[in-house]
């Protein structure tokens, strides 16, 4: 009996074994990558933790994701591209370089055409905004939610900017984006378009004075470092997106892309959330690092001087998106 009793319990402890070690393999998380080229201390990356968190709580670990941040998976042109070849799964980009893929966004890009983040935040949280994201699976992307960067503002390690004349001839650093190119290029600046990793490295060499970006990118990036003075031109809203890979998302049940798409939205509004509290703090902390800061401008003259940036966009593009967006954004 003794010797039953042992062979019974080795053939159920093979058993458990056996079947401890199939439960294991049927809940193996599905490992996916999200990345960006901010800090993982940035406003991106407040957003990659809260898609993280909602995704593995929604699909009670099924998924889990690795963020990449800092540029690591590269550029965002190089991390689009990626998408669209299925390297990279999920990417938090803002729309400068999105246009080069998804040519309706560049109407976003446009300068001065929001007054402030309530009436941007209510245009892309609209049936128009839905409509953008929708437009993008034409050019194998997956757009899953609108997140922010902020209104852009400019640095440089030159001088004070309180005109467009004191723009002239400053090389800027810009996203490779023509109709923020042309903006700059009629404020009498040189633009000088260029990869986000390469340039903290291009400010801190002199390969170029200046660039812009929201106050949220210029604490997360540490500019204050290889910049002295920061002007709030807040010249043109600069949106995020996070984007999918189609290649990615057509392989989901559909239970499982809502879960996706319920933690991109989470992600914008934890990165929403974030650059509301950055835009009231952040101006004092770049004070506080010794960046003189220029408040008070007077944005006409401005406005004026990159009109001719709207003439470039309607005559590739056309009136309609443009007509539509200033519409909606009236009614906000």
């Amino acid at each position: 009996m003794t010797k039953n009793f042992a062979r019974h319990s080795l053939v159920a402890a093979i058993a458990a074994i056996a079947t401890t070690g199939v439960a294991l393999q049927a809940h193996a998380a599905t490992e996916v990558n999200l990345g960006h080229t901010l800090s993982s201390s940035s406003h991106y990356s407040v957003g990659a933790d809260a898609f993280k968190e909602t995704l593995e709580e929604l699909s009670d670990g099924a998924y889990t994701v690795n963020e990449h941040p800092s540029g690591s998976l590269g550029g965002e042109r190089e991390m689009i591209e990626g998408l669209q070849i299925g390297t990279v799964d999920f990417v938090i980009t803002s729309t400068g370089p999105l246009g080069n893929f998804v040519p309706e966004t560049y109407v976003l890009d446009l300068p001065f055409l929001f007054e402030d983040y309530e009436e941007a935040r209510c245009v892309l949280d609209s049936d128009l905004g839905d409509e953008l994201l929708a437009k993008m699976s034409d050019h194998n992307l997956v757009g899953l939610a609108w997140s922010e960067n902020g209104f852009r503002h400019m640095t440089n390690s030159q001088r004070e900017i309180a005109t467009p004349e004191d723009a002239e001839g400053l090389r800027v650093r810009t996203m490779e984006n023509s109709v923020h190119q042309e903006a700059f290029r009629q404020m009498g600046a040189r633009p000088t378009p260029m990869a986000f990793p390469e340039l903290f490295t291009a400010l801190q060499q002199g390969t170029v004075d200046g660039q812009e970006n929201p106050i949220t990118v210029i604490v997360a990036t540490n500019f204050w470092e290889v910049q002295d003075y920061l002007s709030l031109t807040g010249h043109v809203y600069s949106p995020a997106v996070v984007l999918g890979s189609p290649i990615f998302m057509d392989g989901l049940s559909e239970e499982e892309r809502g879960w996706f798409e319920q933690a991109a939205q989470a992600s914008a509004e934890a990165t929403r959330a974030e650059v509301s509290r950055l835009e009231r703090e952040g101006v004092e902390l770049l004070e506080e690092k010794g960046m003189t800061v220029k408040t008070d401008i007077d944005v006409a003259p401005f406005q004026e001087a990159v009109e001719p940036a709207y003439e470039i966009f309607t005559s590739e593009y056309g009136n309609e998106m443009l007509e539509r967006v200033q519409e909606k954004a009236s009614n906000c």
